[in-house]
């Protein structure tokens, strides 16, 4: 059903993706907008329990996206350094693809807390289950990730060895 990567010796391992997943701050999430034009947006985000979790507003066209059609794809970008005498750049990649929707109940909090706690785990335990507590006006969305993989750039691939 997923392709598989057409340069398959810059694959990460499962384990090497989702060290990327977990890395990163942000991510680009991709789906159908308005008369299906693709619709990029990037944004916060947690990988926890192998899901990929991130808040949004109750409406807007991200949410009618994901009501309309649920299928979506992450990507985030966890290294990516110019090499100008070499012209090009030695990167880290992710991407995901998976149906979205929306949490509730210990899923929502569960969710909550790990994005604030990847976020915010300096602050006092206090002040973040009152941020949770106090954060009615928003949804957690989930991604139920059906393929994940990585890539990164052959010239890391060749360090390796």
């Amino acid at each position: 059903m997923f392709r598989e990567m057409r340069r398959g010796k810059q694959l990460l391992s499962m384990e090497d993706t989702r060290s990327v997943m977990d890395r990163c701050a942000n991510g680009v999430l991709a789906c159908l907008g308005d008369e299906d034009y693709p619709y990029a947006v990037p944004l916060n985000y947690v990988y926890f329990n192998g899901k990929i979790y991130f808040h949004s507003a109750k409406a807007g066209h991200k949410i009618d996206a994901i009501t309309k059609n649920p299928k979506v794809s992450f990507s985030v970008i966890d290294e990516d350094t110019i090499v100008s005498e070499e012209y090009t750049t030695y990167f880290r990649s992710a991407i995901a693809f998976g149906k979205a929707r929306i949490v509730e109940g210990d899923e929502w909090l569960g969710a909550f807390e790990a994005l604030v706690e990847k976020y915010s785990g300096d602050q006092p335990e206090e002040a973040k289950h009152k941020e949770i507590r106090g954060c009615t006006r928003s949804y957690i969305i989930a991604i139920d990730i059906e393929h994940i993989s990585g890539k990164e750039a052959i010239e890391y691939v060749r360090a390796k060895k």
